[in-house]
């Protein structure tokens, strides 16, 4: 009754046999077919010898013996096969050594291992998850990214794959997925007919458990990593996102809220750098290394190029040659400024704006393509307000090389601006010459007759000691829509031959010293916007009104100038939208931040039109009344 039954069950081989193709780690995907045919084998052996114990211990048990603790091992093993779930058959084989792609580097540029080291230090920051490089072009923003990829290689830090994508202007989704899905081993026929949805699910499968790096060169816009299938990086996964920009609207729209701007050298580093690359010794060198490093502004583009030219240049007449060819170029007078309205009321005038709108919406959308331009490095704001652009002079020469059909047409714009002109410059095919610049130059003679059917901008300002300029220069432009004679302190009068310009809409005679407006400007139908500030000898505006499509005014500084006798002509005009005049108020400072408002009286119904409160109010508040809260005006 109390006796045991003792029945020798050699499990261990089962066991084994079984255990070996459930639990050892070393049998991978490359023994998997063969690892499954043991298994069955092993199960099948295992579960003959079960149904023969299993009947024994019943007989048994029926008898009233015990049953032993090795049957109920068989029994675990038993649940064991019955609950157990081997899904996962194989595992990934645990590498840790970092994926990165070393990309060619040019020689690091003097001054700029700060910035390496400032980003670098950044992005190993815990809290920084992406970051944001943002600059004009030719500055070294895929430089210092391809710097920041390259020492990945040295330093690992956990990081499993950094993966490289150039997007450019033309982002598109899908080429950005196919480069992140070569890094992960995603390739081949079947990759290639996946839609756009599978796509963003097997590159997340593949990234959510890697800890990467992402590093998107040159984008333009938003890059929306959930639909390219990019997991977000985050400080509890440790991944990292880094991306190159022209624009600081664009890092903030990719939730960068203080990128890190990248740079021009300054004076000494740019001359440093160009110093590090002469092969000659000549001790007049330097000096001129230094004048050549200052025409390249402190971009490192532009010393990069210059720099390899250079650098085989031994005797001192190369480098004499080379500077006096960099100041033959119109980049140097790339400094010019130009205020925003001005440049508003050009695009305006050449079309690219509508005129139709009306002043309000039309300003808006100027400042909004300006503000564009200088969130992408492209204009540069100057100025105590801001109220001025300017280019910097690669930028300037880039746009001049794409104008130009990337240098295939060089006469469709002629600059030859502070250059030292004494005369027109010859050209060889005047019909094709769209824009032309002839600026601040000395002693130049406006003359001639040129050709030019297609011609819509001329710039003749700021040329001393100009007196006067050729009729019969300006009798073949009929497309001519800005003309800028400003700042020709000499010039006291027009040419008769100004009538021809029956297309210009855009004047400027500022501080010129004509007296009155002289006849021939009273053919200008299609004058939009007279430009008369500062013109001191100026008398007499008489014929105004004929210029019936003139919308702006400006008159500042007309200090001989009579209004009285010049109200009624303009109360004629009859699509007037901006009016600017002076009008003298003496104040001591104390009074001026006292006033509070004004009220301008006496003033007829029929001049209300020309008075735009917001702009009086604005510009009084700017210039001398800093508390100044409302303006207001009393009729008669």
């Amino acid at each position: 009754m109390g006796g045991c039954i003792s029945i020798q069950v050699s499990c261990d081989q089962v066991l084994n046999r079984a255990g070996s193709c459930l639990w050892r780690k070393g049998n991978h995907i490359g023994n998997l077919e063969k690892n499954l045919v043991a298994l069955e084998k092993s199960m099948e052996v295992l579960k003959a010898r079960r149904d023969d114990v299993l009947t024994r211990v019943q007989r048994e048990e029926a008898k009233g013996q015990q049953r032993l603790n090795e049957v109920q091992m068989l029994k675990e093993v038993e649940n064991l096969k019955s609950n157990g779930v081997f899904e996962a058959v194989a595992l990934e084989k645990p590498d840790m050594r970092c994926v990165v792609e070393e990309r060619p580097l040019q020689p690091v540029i003097f001054g700029q291992e700060t910035m390496l080291e400032m980003a670098w230090n950044r992005l190993m920051d815990n809290e920084t998850a992406i970051m944001g490089l943002y600059g004009m072009g030719g500055v070294g923003k895929t430089t210092h990214l391809t710097q920041i990829n390259n020492k990945f290689r040295e330093t690992v830090d956990g990081v499993q794959v950094v993966i490289w994508v150039v997007v450019s202007s033309d982002l598109r989704v899908e080429k950005i997925q196919d480069d992140i899905a070569k890094k992960l081993g995603l390739r081949g026929e079947e990759w290639n007919q996946k839609e756009k949805i599978e796509k963003v699910t097997d590159i997340h499968a593949r990234m959510q458990n890697k800890r990467f790096v992402l590093l998107l060169d040159d984008i333009w816009r938003k890059v929306n990593l959930t639909e390219i299938g990019v997991p977000s990086p985050t400080r509890e996964n440790g991944c990292k996102v880094v991306f190159t920009t022209r624009s600081r609207e664009v890092c903030g729209r990719m939730g960068v809220d203080d990128p890190m701007k990248v740079q021009c050298l300054t004076n000494n580093e740019a001359w440093h750098d160009t110093c590090s690359r002469k092969r000659s010794d000549h001790s007049r060198i330097p000096e001129q290394v230094r004048k050549v490093a200052e025409k390249c502004r402190g971009l490192p583009l532009a010393l990069n190029v210059i720099g390899e030219t250079m650098s085989s240049k031994r005797t001192i007449q190369e480098w004499h040659h080379a500077v006096q060819i960099l100041n033959s170029y119109a980049a140097d007078f790339s400094d010019y400024l130009i205020e925003k309205e001005k440049l508003i009321d050009y695009w305006i005038c050449e079309g690219f704006i509508s005129e139709n709108k009306d002043r309000e919406r039309a300003v808006n959308q100027g400042y909004d393509i300006i503000g564009n331009l200088v969130r992408s490095c492209l204009l540069l704001e100057e100025g105590s307000n801001k109220s001025k652009v300017k280019m910097h002079d690669v930028v300037r020469d880039m746009a001049l090389w794409i104008s130009s059909d990337l240098g295939e047409n060089r006469e469709n714009c002629i600059v030859r601006a502070g250059v030292g002109l004494c005369e027109v410059p010859k050209v060889e095919k005047w019909s094709a010459v769209e824009k032309m610049s002839l600026m601040i130059n000395n002693r130049v003679d406006i003359s001639g007759s040129p050709k030019c059917p297609k011609l819509t901008t001329l710039f003749l300002h700021g040329n001393m000691p100009l007196a006067s300029i050729s009729g019969k220069f300006f009798m073949r432009m009929p497309k001519l829509v800005v003309l800028d004679i400003s700042q020709n302190l000499c010039l006291n009068r027009l040419p008769e031959e100004m009538s021809w310009l029956v297309s210009v809409k855009y004047l400027d005679l500022s501080r010129t010293m004509i007296s009155q407006l002289h006849v021939c400007l009273r053919k200008l139908k299609k004058l939009m916007h007279l430009y008369l500030e500062g013109m001191r000898n100026l008398r007499s505006i008489d014929g105004i009104s004929s210029l019936s499509s003139l919308r702006t005014l400006v008159l500042l500084h007309c200090n001989k100038l009579r209004f009285d006798e010049s109200w009624k002509e303009l109360l004629l005009l009859k699509h007037s939208e901006v009016l600017t005049i002076e009008i003298k108020l003496f104040f001591s400072p104390m009074g001026r931040r006292c006033i509070r408002k004004v009220v301008i009286k006496d003033i007829r119904e029929e001049s209300f039109g020309f008075l735009n409160f917001p702009t009086i109010l604005r510009s009084l508040k700017a210039q001398s009344f800093p508390n100044l809260s409302s303006v207001s005006i009393e009729g008669v």
